[in-house]
């Protein structure tokens, strides 16, 4: 004890230890201040507010990008009409036929064989009856009878093969160019299968070879507006009233190259038809080079000296339809192309445009974006353009140029029997990407761009029904040389036909 007092004795001496300070309160009860308790209380009040505000504004912001955002576009099925073997009309029947129509100069009858001779087509495309009898007999009697087995003749077999209900139809748009009865196309198929009373219906007319296209992105923008319900999109045109009897050579290059055809489409945006459908709409891009007259004037309906009406072709045709190509590529690659491919197609704009006007522009490789083209079977000269132009192999342009030989030119709707030819010829995988292109009067062009959902299985009955090369597709391909010479008819084989 004695030695501790004075350890503490000695820290007090040094200062080396100073006692704390006792604390004021201590030992006191405390109270808590009620405006304090009051503070906090709000400031937690307010926290949870400003927690409750922002899951508001997330609940809705995300409903309100639900709600807006581009539904989904399924391409469930589609079908092709294949008219009758009594409609085929060889190469020697349609010259034949021309022979003895007697409206034609011999000049050009001859002009039209040599047309003939190098367009491409083959010996089984279609024709109306109205056009192969002998006088002919076009007329409006006549003109719906044929737009009934095209438009019927495809929907029963899109209704059949996808199992959809007529009264499931809630948008319908068809598109014809040269035939607008009244009532209109759209009304005959309504009344047809008896669509149900509020369903949305367009019918497009004057839209020239590009319409089915517009159609498609007509019925895409419809669907945005109509939340779980089906689209049916028709695409053809009318050869019976359109068959042109007179001389001006620019005129009768149609008759050489149309032929019957049509396709119906069965579109949707239901989140469940998506397992059955075969594509996804991803892209529609569309051109229009009216504003231009030469554009404008280049396939155009008129009558002629002799005030025959027929649709004229210009010479300038071509040239257009390259520019109004490149316009419409332009808009698509940067939606489609790889960002290489992209580089350098702008790195040579900006060069040839600031460095040297004679630098050559950079065509992009669209087999880097796409595994199928589609493209508009108007002519041999139109395939063998683009082939140049896009740079395509002859796989790629087999589709087209096997549906000109088989069908002709069946205008608007020759994209859906050249998919039918990659279908049946079991091309399609899941995750492909096809490009439907096509060229129109106005003048237009424009693209569609299609995503596989999933294989198509040519073995599969479902997959190949309503498809027109389902049971020949075994023949194809086979050569097409630039010129080939038309044989005479024989009798027996005219008998057949006729």
């Amino acid at each position: 004890m004695a030695a501790m007092q004075e350890e503490f004795a000695a820290l007090l001496r040094n200062q080396t230890w100073r006692l704390v300070p006792r604390p004021r309160h201590a030992n006191e009860e405390y109270e808590e201040d009620p405006k304090q308790e009051k503070d906090a209380k709000q400031e937690e009040e307010e926290r949870l507010g400003s927690l409750l505000a922002c899951l508001a504004f997330l609940v809705a912001a995300c409903t309100a990008y639900l709600v807006t955002r581009p539904r989904p576009v399924y391409l469930v099925d589609f079908a092709c009409y294949k008219p009758d073997d009594a409609r085929k009309c060889s190469r020697a029947r349609f010259m034949d036929c021309t022979e003895k129509l007697g409206t034609f100069t011999d000049d050009n009858v001859e002009f039209q064989r040599r047309i003939v001779e190098r367009s491409g087509l083959g010996e089984e495309t279609y024709l109306p009856e109205a056009v192969l009898n002998l006088p002919p007999n076009p007329s409006m009697a006549n003109a719906r009878v044929e737009a009934e087995k095209v438009m019927f003749g495809a929907l029963d077999q899109l209704f059949a093969k996808t199992g959809v209900k007529a009264k499931d139809i809630g948008v319908l748009v068809v598109n014809c160019s040269l035939f607008n009865p009244t009532p209109s196309l759209s009304a005959m198929v309504v009344n047809k299968y008896q669509l149900r009373g509020n369903i949305v219906s367009y019918n497009l007319g004057g839209m020239g070879c590009s319409a089915g296209l517009i159609a498609i992105d007509l019925a895409k923008d419809l669907l945005q507006a109509q939340p779980g319900t089906y689209a049916v999109v028709i695409s053809m045109e009318n050869i019976t009233l359109n068959w042109y009897f007179g001389n001006d050579r620019s005129m009768l290059v149609s008759n050489c190259l149309f032929r019957m055809g049509g396709a119906a489409i069965l579109l949707s945006n239901r989140r469940s038809a998506r397992r059955r459908s075969k594509y996804q709409l991803v892209h529609t891009v569309r051109t229009h080079k009216g504003a231009d007259d030469k554009a404008f004037r280049c396939v155009y309906q008129q009558e002629d000296e002799s005030g025959k009406r027929g649709v004229s072709l210009s010479k300038d045709l071509m040239a257009i339809a390259g520019g109004a190509l490149k316009t419409n590529i332009t808009t698509l690659g940067p939606l489609v192309l790889p960002l290489s491919e992209q580089l350098l197609f702008f790195a040579t704009l900006a060069a040839k445009k600031l460095v040297n006007a004679k630098v050559k522009p950079y065509i992009p490789d669209f087999k880097l974006a796409f595994e199928h083209f589609c493209i508009h079977a108007g002519g041999r000269a139109v395939l063998d353009q683009m082939e140049s132009n896009l740079q395509l192999t002859e796989w790629h342009m087999e589709p087209s140029r096997m549906t000109l030989h088989r069908f002709g030119n069946t205008s608007s709707s020759s994209l859906w029997y050249e998919l039918a030819y990659a279908e049946a010829k079991g091309r399609i995988r899941k995750g492909d990407r096809t490009w439907q292109i096509a060229f129109g009067s106005g003048f237009k062009c424009n693209s569609a761009v299609w995503r596989a959902l999933r294989s198509v299985n040519p073995a599969n009955p479902r997959d190949v029904a309503g498809n027109p090369w389902a049971d020949e597709i075994h023949r194809f391909p086979v050569p097409v040389p630039k010129f080939s010479a038309i044989d005479p008819p024989t009798p027996s084989s005219d008998t057949a036909q006729q």
